[in-house]
């Protein structure tokens, strides 16, 4: 007698995948992880990973939804990312700048604010963030930092990224800088160290 297969018991339905924005609200972290990572791409996915990161206490979950929002790139992603450079947690607050320095394009209208900030971690941090913008419009934000704000430490790094980007038109602005802050021995010596690296790279006049 020909044996006879017995027929295979129905494989079950496969479960279908968790919609991401969903798993963001209330999912596992590694639920959430996975979301964060492709919400940026789904329609409505901005406003979801904003409404996350402000409720979402797994750093590596945070910094997946940092880069979700940091690559989507639009306004709206950079209003969701700004508000955390005032968060308490220092983790989230670097997180947040590393994120807004890869924004593609989309920092600059706020940069003014950020360097105007009552903060003056922020207003410093600020300074490190306008390297990613034109040499040009660059030294015009940067250059008021030195007339004006009333912290060595914002002045200094405004002065370090000056040293890479300006040219002499920067040095009268620089130098004023320095007379400001007679007390404090590090900022003369900054200035005196970025007048000499724009020197060096300024072309010699022609005779």
């Amino acid at each position: 007698m020909p044996l006879i297969r017995k027929p295979s018991p129905a494989a079950p339905d496969a479960v279908p995948a968790r919609d991401p924005l969903a798993a963001l609200r209330d999912g596992s972290p590694d639920e959430r992880f996975a979301a964060a990572r492709a919400a940026g791409g789904l329609p409505g996915g901005v406003p979801a990973l904003a409404g996350a990161l402000s409720r979402e206490a797994d750093p590596r979950v945070r910094e997946a939804i940092l880069t979700s929002l940091s690559r989507a790139g639009t306004p709206e992603a950079v209003a969701a990312i700004l508000p955390h450079v005032h968060a308490d947690d220092a983790n989230l607050r670097a997180g947040t700048l590393d994120a807004l320095r890869v924004v593609p394009g989309g920092l600059g209208p706020h940069l003014p604010g950020l360097l105007a900030d009552p903060d003056p971690d922020v207003r410093l941090l600020a300074c490190d963030l306008a390297r990613g913008l034109p040499a040009g419009e660059a030294v015009a934000l940067l250059v008021p930092i030195l007339d004006a704000d009333a912290e060595a430490n914002v002045c200094a790094a405004a002065v370090e990224v000056l040293a890479e980007i300006a040219g002499p038109d920067a040095l009268p602005a620089l130098e004023a800088c320095a007379r400001r802050f007679p007390g404090d021995p590090f900022l003369p010596f900054a200035v005196r160290i970025a007048a000499g690296r724009i020197g060096a790279r300024t072309p010699a006049p022609d005779e």
